[in-house]
């Protein structure tokens, strides 16, 4: 955890998630309360899924929520997230540009790719670093758009699910042997302008899940 008078930055563990939901009695929100008796209560300004790990940040103040939320919503915020997947991509370097929206039947938290009027623009940078034979890659991902659920979306639908990712990649997902049937996405990096002129840049360490892997 990294702390400015703007921001307080989380390395989020895998498995715990941002906010409430039915049933969640633990999350990053419910935590904050931590700091009522200190100040002002932080507010979270953007989300990572319940399993993916990595940089949050969290407002310090309700004036840099406010500031922390136009940068995110006017994407002047660059996130990078690591990756494993399943298989090798045949562009290396490449741009996945698919509609996204939710899936009919599921209570709007399983997202597909829809390519009607109804779907909303969603564009992903990957860079593939390395890979182990053709048996996976480790890619870097670059949101240019911040729909729910897209990284792992896209990644299933060009045919390289994220490892671990069985709610879009199903059984295709895992891979045998010791690696981990955890999710394999990692907020690696967040750089973003702060109140004052500044510049936040800060990166996470891996879960050991994934360093393992």
């Amino acid at each position: 955890m990294s702390v400015s008078r703007a921001a307080i930055v989380l390395n989020k563990p895998p498995g715990l998630a941002t906010q409430g939901g039915s049933g969640m009695k633990e999350h990053v929100d419910g935590l904050l309360d931590a700091y009522v008796l200190s100040g002002p209560r932080p507010r979270l300004v953007h989300r990572l899924d319940k399993d993916t790990s990595g940089v949050l940040l969290v407002a310090a103040t309700p004036g840099s929520a406010a500031y922390f939320s136009k940068r995110f919503s006017g994407r002047s915020a660059r996130k990078i997230y690591w990756a494993l997947v399943i298989g090798v991509p045949q562009i290396e370097d490449g741009l996945i540009e698919l509609p996204l929206g939710k899936q009919p039947g599921s209570g709007g938290e399983k997202m597909m790719v829809d390519e009607t009027e109804h779907g909303q623009s969603a564009r992903t940078r990957y860079r593939v670093i390395d890979h182990a034979g053709n048996r996976a890659s480790w890619v870097e991902l670059q949101p240019l758009t911040g729909r729910t659920h897209q990284l792992r979306v896209h990644m299933a639908a060009i045919g390289h699910p994220i490892v671990g990712d069985g709610k879009y990649g199903g059984p295709d997902a895992f891979l045998s042997g010791t690696i981990s049937r955890k999710m394999h996405l990692h907020a690696r990096r967040l750089v973003i302008p702060a109140p004052g002129g500044d510049t936040i840049d800060v990166t996470a360490d891996l879960p050991e899940h994934f360093a393992a892997s």
